[in-house]
């Protein structure tokens, strides 16, 4: 009898990382659910990008557990690592297109790189990606011919032709035009939706991710803040959550990195 999925992809389990001893992540728990949109939102240096490290085996939690379907990614070997890597897509901030390689040749890559597929239908699946990102008559250009917003399209593509379970976007809307973002967001929404895939967007845009996110996850100072539908973290108290909505410079989120004291830097110099 074949066991059901688990119902959260993703679930982190009271984990910590930090490099040395700057610590990034403490005692962070929250979950994923399947075939949701979640956003991992929150100021810069938050952890948010090392959520996703954590989730892809590129880092692993110093305390605390990691886990993917049930099963701890700290605790895998290189071969466990590589087979759930392949189960995962990943669009980086900017694209990170190959320069070198055309439009069609940058979809193709993880196709020619992890299947034996012959080349005939490698080309239909390429066309077909290409098209559910609305550039399939873009195949031959190279990437130096595309518009930022069409690039990023391009390294979507790239990242859902191996068919992933899970979607992981690291900054998908930063550097684009209110059209491209709002055409990008509307993506990933709906090929989350079709697809029956899950999707972890990391952004800072706010009403985007809001309009497209089934649950939102507010990371601040190491700690998860609030997690919630988005109406229900709009609608959140609590002041290190409310001073990220409504993008309040002075709050419970330090604008000074920790350091010494003015006095201590400049002998009592300046007052």
């Amino acid at each position: 009898m074949t066991e059901s999925p688990a119902p959260n992809i993703v679930e982190c389990r009271n984990a910590s990382f930090g490099y040395g001893e700057r610590r990034i992540l403490q005692d962070v728990s929250f979950t994923v659910p399947r075939g949701k949109v979640t956003a991992l939102m929150g100021a810069s240096g938050g952890g948010k990008t090392t959520v996703l490290r954590l989730v892809g085996g590129q880092v692993r939690a110093q305390q605390g557990q990691v886990l993917f379907d049930g099963k701890d990614v700290g605790r895998m070997d290189a071969d466990g690592l590589f087979g759930i890597r392949r189960r995962m897509g990943m669009l980086f901030q900017f694209g990170a297109l190959f320069t070198d390689l055309s439009v069609f040749d940058n979809v193709a890559f993880p196709l020619r790189e992890h299947t034996s597929l012959p080349e005939a239908l490698i080309r239909d699946i390429v066309l077909m990606k290409l098209q559910a990102v609305g550039l399939r008559g873009a195949r031959d250009l190279m990437p130096s011919e595309v518009s930022g917003g069409m690039a990023r399209r391009v390294a979507l593509a790239r990242a859902m032709a191996l068919d992933p379970e899970l979607m992981m976007y690291d900054e998908p809307f930063a550097g684009l035009d209110p059209i491209s973002l709002g055409t990008a967001a509307r993506l990933i929404r709906q090929l989350n939706d079709t697809l029956g895939i899950t999707s972890i967007v990391v952004s800072h845009d706010l009403e985007e991710t809001f309009r497209i996110a089934d649950q939102v996850i507010v990371l601040a100072n190491g700690k998860v803040a609030a997690q919630g539908t988005p109406k229900e973290v709009q609608g959140s108290v609590d002041p290190l959550v409310h001073q990220f909505v409504h993008a309040e410079p002075d709050g419970p989120v330090h604008f000074h990195y920790p350091g010494p004291s003015v006095a201590q830097d400049f002998g009592g110099g300046l007052q």
